[in-house]
């Protein structure tokens, strides 16, 4: 099937679960933050199985032909994870700046990262049970999480990437072995910091991704747009992404107006396209999403192209979430036709 639909992670969490203005007022959380929840911890897991439901199913109202939990679980898309290592202080955070410059309370490294057990497996059997459809989850990148983390026992940022690489290869593991489809890692600091990402983030996560048993992705953005409202006329580490092992390259065009003849560059892998701008609140037609999506085919092939928001729809009004996506849907489906 040519230009097939998905998220890249994160559906709008709808306001009864958790409290969208404090969500939307400050910026992803690195530690955990059950003050965002409206649901008391007893009834939370109850809740966010009937939320998640919700999104599968909106997903598939829309269209969409790869399905994800909607990240409906998680406080912030590298949280979860990341607060569930060993190794890691998580009551007394430490502080590291974000990708906009502000110092935000993040994991304090203590002892040796490990994977204490899988965290996200049954996040994603609850996800295939749920939809028929292939089904894709995502994880926090280790280059991403270690550049959100105080480091007070490596000493040495290239070990601490390393470090976090082996848990996430080892949870990749076992989300193949528990029946995902795709499995995507979140990279958006390489972007945000591509003098560390080129001296050691692509090691970490080609390591993160060694063995890997299915089709694996990465997602590498320039920020939530509700939360970093300026963009770069360019991606600041994108070439060198020839050199990733893995299968699909998810990159946003629409909020940036990316040039794509930059694509070239990425000749061979399959190209997660983002045409959806989340930055304004207006919903798009169909024909200006498949505009977006024409913009890109001199310089990736029609088989090598997935149709995606530019970054998750997390911090989205409802309304407008489902309108962009079924947009999104029916946009592809234009092009779709151009090309049989």
């Amino acid at each position: 099937m040519l230009f097939p639909t998905s998220l890249v992670g994160s559906y709008a969490q709808p306001d009864w679960i958790i409290d969208r203005a404090k969500l939307g007022g400050r910026f992803p959380p690195r530690t955990r933050a059950a003050e965002l929840w409206r649901i008391p911890p007893e009834h939370l897991e109850e809740a966010q199985n009937s939320a998640t439901i919700e999104a599968i199913k909106l997903q598939e109202e829309a269209g969409l032909d790869i399905i994800t939990d909607g990240e409906i679980r998680r406080e912030s898309y590298s949280n979860r994870f990341a607060t569930a290592l060993d190794g890691v202080d998580i009551d007394n955070p430490g502080t590291a700046l974000d990708r906009s410059g502000h110092p935000n309370p993040v994991p304090r490294i203590v002892g040796d990262i490990r994977r204490k057990h899988a965290v996200e497996v049954e996040d994603l059997k609850f996800l295939r049970r749920h939809t028929d459809r292939m089904v894709k989850i995502t994880l926090p990148g280790p280059f991403t999480m270690a550049q959100q983390a105080q480091d007070d026992h490596y000493g040495d940022p290239r070990k601490v990437a390393l470090a976090y690489a082996q848990a996430v290869k080892e949870e990749i593991a076992d989300l193949f072995a528990a029946g995902a489809d795709v499995v995507q890692i979140d990279e958006p600091y390489m972007q945000a910091r591509p003098e560390a990402a080129e001296e050691y983030g692509l090691e970490a996560v080609n390591a993160a991704l060694e063995g890997a048993a299915g089709t694996t992705a990465l997602h590498i953005c320039f920020g939530y747009a509700a939360i970093i409202h300026a963009r770069p006329e360019g991606y600041s580490f994108l070439p060198q992404l020839s050199g990733c092992h893995c299968n699909q390259i998810s990159l946003e065009t629409a909020q940036s107006n990316l040039d794509t003849s930059v694509l070239e560059n990425l000749r061979g892998k399959t190209i997660i396209l983002g045409v959806v701008d989340l930055s304004d609140m207006k919903v798009e037609t169909p024909e200006v999403i498949a505009d977006r999506i024409r913009r890109a085919l001199p310089h990736v092939d029609a088989d090598k192209v997935i149709v995606a928001p530019d970054c998750g729809l997390k911090y989205l009004p409802h309304d407008v979430a489902f309108g962009k996506m079924k947009a999104m849907a029916d946009g592809a489906a234009i092009v779709r036709a151009e090309h049989q």
